[in-house]
């Protein structure tokens, strides 16, 4: 199929989907099925006032959306359910922009608590935290997890040295409380780890793509699966209700169910549910489930067009090419052939494009923190996803695949301090400005290299000229005395023995025992000038045999001649390389 054939279907997709985006059938129950279906507007009235419930999913991947306004639209027309206390492991909002998702429910008094590992996308929650009309509590999306397994099975808690020296270790900043208030403290300090709890789920709301009329759960053809098993489970223990979406029914079969009819209690069919963003589960991308496509690079692109469309990734200037190809190869003198990586969202996806075009996605295993295993990571609205994934588990699963080890994490960054501690959490002072760790205190704390990257300076004008880079315009410094909250503790991961690099498109910084140290500078750029004066950080420059500070060759800035061959070695091989 040409360019312009799938470019125009992806449109005509898109335009639909605009169109009909905020149409929902709430009354809609298929004939002939048993008592296991219900219409979302029945389900909405299965949820009780004051109770926890919890929502599977992230981004735009599998969202109860048809749920999420039954139960808005139940609230406006009786004030029920109210008082909810609401959970979500990862990011579940559409950033103000798209209906459909968890900011339906972003209306005084519906829910007046919320429990989110990232908060960023939900505005509707923070405008009303800000307004001091709900309380906002968070937690990093692997313990987030572990929490909801434990539940299944009768535990209350998680412990675990994951977090200890950041803003999530009470003796560090605000622990899991967002906003003052009197919602429970769910951090505590246990010595040399931190003790997490979750308040107990009576609800879990999911979506899958497929049931059978005996009322199981399907997941093929799902992008990913989240917490979908776990929430059942710890709801079912709880004595409480599992409320599941699904596109469409389909002939049983006993060798695929993911979810037994007895773990669920009420079935919602919406044929318009979607695989992912804009793209209907009855009409899926193969590309992104276990099924695969034999052309994957027409798949990246489709969806860097969609991203594009929806304003979700940014056009990066060739700055921002040259800073990916910069850790790109930290990355591949850091690994080997089956090692196990995970590539954050933003800038970082870049490194994994350039990994793929390298042919590296064959050799090594990037790994998602909703539980997708292999493949190409998906960027911008389908992060969480992988084009061609080999494996697709629970996020339990991964994170516990992480407690193993993991050989590289890339993650971009708010701030950096002269300690190497790393806030990506928190923008201001408000609500409003939070972000929320997801999973970064997981997965950089079993790293065994972690690189941050991001600009220099908020503001700043770069230019790149015949390989060399320039500084027009200074810019705000991304690198503080001190961040204003820590996300990612410098001096806890050198005590770990954790490599950790801070890139920049001016420079590159290695964590030291004594701070930040300046290992190699972007060609073009003067060090004096444009690094040390830039910013009130300490910055180190290196002594004795190291004193001279690499400049980058212009393969990384112009990308001509630019290659990626594996130097490093494997710590950890979740399937033979």
């Amino acid at each position: 199929m040409s360019v312009v054939v799938r470019r125009a279907g992806l449109l005509l997709r898109l335009a639909r989907w605009l169109v009909t985006r905020n149409h929902f059938d709430l009354d809609y129950r298929p004939d002939g099925l048993g008592e296991h279906f219900v219409s979302a507007r029945t389900a909405a009235g299965l949820v009780p006032d004051r109770s926890v419930v919890l929502c599977c999913g992230i981004a735009a991947h599998h969202r109860p959306a048809i749920l999420y306004r039954a139960i808005r639209e139940r609230y406006t027309a009786t004030q029920h359910p109210a008082g909810l206390t609401w959970c979500g492991v990862g990011g579940l909002g559409g950033r103000g922009r798209s209906p459909g998702t968890l900011e339906e429910l972003g209306i005084p008094g519906l829910v007046t608590t919320a429990i989110l590992g990232h908060l960023e996308t939900v505005k509707s929650f923070l405008e009303l935290a800000s307004q001091g009309h709900m309380q906002l509590s968070t937690l990093p999306q692997g313990q987030y997890a572990f929490l909801i397994e434990g539940q299944a099975a009768g535990r209350t808690s998680s412990r675990s040295p994951v977090g200890v020296g950041s803003f999530l270790d009470p003796r560090v900043g605000p622990g899991s409380r967002v906003t003052s208030g009197t919602q429970p403290q769910l951090v505590e300090a246990a010595g040399d780890e931190l003790n997490y709890r979750l308040p107990r789920l009576d609800v879990a709301i999911l979506a899958a793509p497929h049931a059978d009329v005996h009322g199981n759960i399907y997941v093929d053809g799902a992008v990913c699966v989240t917490e979908i098993r776990d929430a059942a489970r710890a709801a079912r223990a709880n004595g409480g209700t599992v409320i599941a979406l699904v596109a469409d029914i389909v002939a049983h079969d006993p060798e695929r169910i993911y979810l037994p009819a007895t773990n669920v209690d009420a079935i919602v069919v919406d044929p318009r549910s979607e695989q992912t963003g804009t793209v209907p589960q009855r009409r899926p991308w193969p590309g992104l489930t276990l099924e695969g496509t034999p052309r994957p690079q027409e798949l990246l692109d489709d969806m860097r067009f969609v991203n594009r469309l929806a304003g979700i990734t940014p056009t990066r200037t060739p700055t921002d090419r040259a800073l990916a190809r910069f850790v790109a190869t930290i990355m591949a003198d850091s690994i080997g052939p089956g090692s196990l990586l995970n590539i954050g969202v933003g800038l970082p996806e870049e490194v994994a494009r350039l990994a793929f075009d390298a042919g590296l996605t064959d050799t090594v295993t990037f790994s998602s923190e909703t539980g997708v295993i292999g493949g190409i990571p998906a960027s911008g609205v389908f992060f969480g996803a992988a084009v061609n994934p080999r494996h697709i588990d629970g996020s339990a699963t991964v994170f516990h695949l992480y407690e193993r080890g993991l050989d590289f994490a890339c993650f971009g960054m708010l701030e950096a301090d002269s300690d190497g501690n790393v806030n990506v959490s928190r923008r201001g002072p408000d609500p409003l400005d939070d972000v929320g760790p997801g999973g970064l205190p997981d997965i950089a704390h079993h790293a065994r290299t972690v690189v941050f990257m991001g600009a220099f300076a908020r503001g700043e004008k770069l230019g790149l000229r015949s390989g060399l880079v320039r500084v027009r315009r200074q810019g705000t410094p991304k690198l503080v005395p001190a961040v204003r909250e820590i996300t990612f503790s410098g001096p806890h991961a050198l005590r770990r023995g954790q490599q950790v690099w801070y890139a920049t498109p001016r420079c590159l910084l290695r964590l030291t025992e004594t701070g930040l140290e300046l290992a190699a500078v972007m060609p073009g750029i003067d060090i004096e000038r444009d690094i040390l004066q830039a910013t009130a950080a300490r910055i180190l420059l290196p002594t004795g045999a190291a004193a001279a500070i690499p400049v980058l060759g212009s393969s990384v800035t112009t990308g001509q001649g630019f290659t990626l061959t594996l130097t490093g070695k494997a710590s950890v091989q979740p399937f033979p390389a």
